[in-house]
C-alpha cells in the first residue's frame, strides 16, 4: 500500500505534487485577475515570481500552466534557461510551436511565411544573429512580430497564450536579456484594433500571459537595468515560506479520510496520517515546500501500514537530515558576504534584541546605517528577513538552522 508507485509526495524542482499546499494568492491571481482580464482584452502585466531555491516557483507556474491547458489555452513548455545557453533560441523554438498550434504555417499571406522564416533563423542562430551585421535587430523584432501574430490568432479563436521562462537569472548577457524582455514586453503591451458588434472599432490587448521565474537577484538586476519600464510591464512577487495553516489544510485529507491508493490485485485502499504525524511534518519543514514534500516522502517510506505515525515521520526525517541541511546551507552560501554576516549576527542575538542598531554593533559598525544596505537586500530582494521592531526571520528554515539544532528531530 505504501510504496514508490503510490507515494503522493514529490520533492524536487519543477514537479507539481499531488499534495499541494498554499500559494492561493498566486493561483487566485491567475484565475480571478490575469486570465479574466486577458479574456476581456484588457492589458495586464506579466508576472515575475522570484525566491530562494525550494520555495516552489517553478512548480507553481507549472500548476497554473496545467490549469490553463485544461481550459484549452495555448501554453509553452517550461522554457528553462541553463547557465551559458542561448535563451533567445529556446524562446524562438517555443514560439514557433505556438504558431503551429495557432495554424499560422497554413496561412496564405506571404508576410506570415516570411515572418516564420525569420523566427526559424532565430531558432537556429539565436543571439548570434542579433549581433551579426546581417541580422541586426531582426532576431528579437521578428520574435515580437510572431508573438503578435500568435496573439491575433488567439483572439480569433478565443484562446489565451501562456509563456513560462524559468531560471531567468541565468541569462547573464545584458544585451540578450534586454532583447528578450523587450520582445515579451512589447507583445503583452501591443494593442490590436478589433471590430465590435454594430461595426465600430476598439483596441484591445493581446491575450498573452508571461511568467518569469527565478532566484531573487533577477528582479533586482532587471529593475536596475530596466527601471520603470520593467516595472510597468512585469509585476514582481517575492515568494516566502508557506503558512503552517496552509500546510495543515494540505494534510487534512490524510488525517480525516485517508489518501486513496491503488493496491494492485487487492483494489483500492487508504493511507491515513495521525494528527501528531501531520503536526510533526509541519514543524520539521518550516514552511519550505521542498522540505514539506521531502518530509512527507520519507515518512511514507518509513513504514508499510495504512497509518503514518509520528514515529514514521521521525524515522524518515532522520534519513532526510543531510538533504535538509544541504538545502539551507546552499541558501546561505549564495548570499554575498555582508548579507550572510548580517544574517549570522542577527541569529546570535535574542529575539527581542534584533534591532538594526544591535546587529550593526555586533558586526563592528560604528553606525547602524552601515548595516542598512545588507538589511534592505535581505528583506526587499531575498525575502529572508523582515525589517521591523524587532527584525525577524521570514525564511524560517534559515532561522531554525542558525538558532537551534534543527534539522535534527527528537
Amino acid at each position: 500500500m505504501r510504496d514508490a508507485l503510490t507515494n503522493p509526495f514529490q520533492p524536487g524542482s519543477d514537479t507539481v505534487p499531488e499534495i499541494w499546499a498554499g500559494r492561493t494568492a498566486q493561483l487566485s491571481d491567475w484565475r480571478d485577475v490575469l486570465r479574466p482580464r486577458l479574456v476581456a482584452g484588457l492589458f495586464e502585466r506579466g508576472r515575475t515570481l522570484v525566491g530562494e531555491a525550494g520555495l516552489g516557483k517553478s512548480a507553481l507556474v507549472r500548476r497554473i500552466a496545467h490549469e490553463a491547458e485544461l481550459a484549452g489555452d495555448w501554453t509553452t513548455a517550461q522554457i528553462r534557461v541553463a547557465l551559458g545557453t542561448d535563451a533567445l533560441k529556446r524562446i524562438a523554438s517555443e514560439v514557433l510551436k505556438l504558431a503551429d498550434r495557432a495554424g499560422l504555417p497554413a496561412a496564405r499571406e506571404g508576410r506570415i511565411a516570411e515572418l516564420l522564416r525569420r523566427v526559424q533563423s532565430v531558432a537556429v542562430s539565436g543571439f548570434s544573429l542579433a549581433l551579426s551585421e546581417e541580422g541586426g535587430q531582426e532576431s528579437y523584432t521578428a520574435l515580437t512580430d510572431l508573438l503578435v501574430e500568435v496573439g491575433r490568432a488567439a483572439i480569433c479563436q478565443d484562446q489565451i497564450v501562456l509563456i513560462h521562462l524559468d531560471e531567468i537569472q541565468n541569462i547573464d548577457d545584458e544585451r540578450m536579456l534586454s532583447q528578450i524582455l523587450i520582445a515579451l514586453g512589447d507583445a503583452i503591451t501591443h494593442e490590436e484594433p478589433v471590430t465590435v458588434p454594430g461595426g465600430g472599432q476598439i483596441t484591445r490587448s493581446l491575450p498573452i500571459a508571461v511568467y518569469l521565474t527565478g532566484l531573487p537577484e533577477f528582479a533586482d538586476q532587471a529593475g536596475t537595468r530596466k527601471g520603470a519600464t520593467f516595472a510597468r510591464r512585469f509585476k514582481t512577487t517575492t515568494l516566502a515560506a508557506i503558512d503552517d495553516d496552509d500546510l495543515r489544510s494540505a494534510l487534512r485529507p490524510f488525517v480525516v479520510a485517508g489518501w486513496e491508493t491503488s493496491t494492485g490485485t487487492n483494489g483500492a485502499g487508504r493511507v491515513r496520517m495521525d494528527p501528531d504525524a501531520a503536526e510533526t511534518i509541519i514543524d520539521l519543514c518550516r514552511g519550505e515546500p521542498f522540505l514539506f514534500q521531502l518530509a512527507g516522502e520519507r515518512a511514507w517510506y518509513a513504514g508499510t501500514g495504512d497509518v503514518i505515525s509520528r514515529e514514521d515521520v521521525i524515522k524518515g526525517w532522520q534519513e532526510a537530515v543531510p538533504e535538509a541541511t544541504a538545502h539551507v546551507e546552499r541558501v546561505l552560501e549564495r548570499l554575498p558576504q555582508r548579507e550572510r554576516e548580517f544574517a549570522l549576527a542577527m541569529a546570535e542575538l535574542p529575539t527581542q534584541e534584533r534591532t538594526l542598531t544591535r546587529i550593526a554593533a555586533s558586526l563592528g559598525h560604528s553606525k547602524a546605517t552601515d548595516a542598512g544596505p545588507a538589511a534592505q537586500r535581505l528583506d526587499r530582494v531575498r525575502g529572508i528577513i523582515t525589517r521591523g521592531k524587532p527584525y525577524t526571520f521570514r525564511h524560517r528554515a534559515v532561522e531554525a538552522f542558525l538558532t537551534s539544532d534543527w534539522p535534527a528531530a527528537g
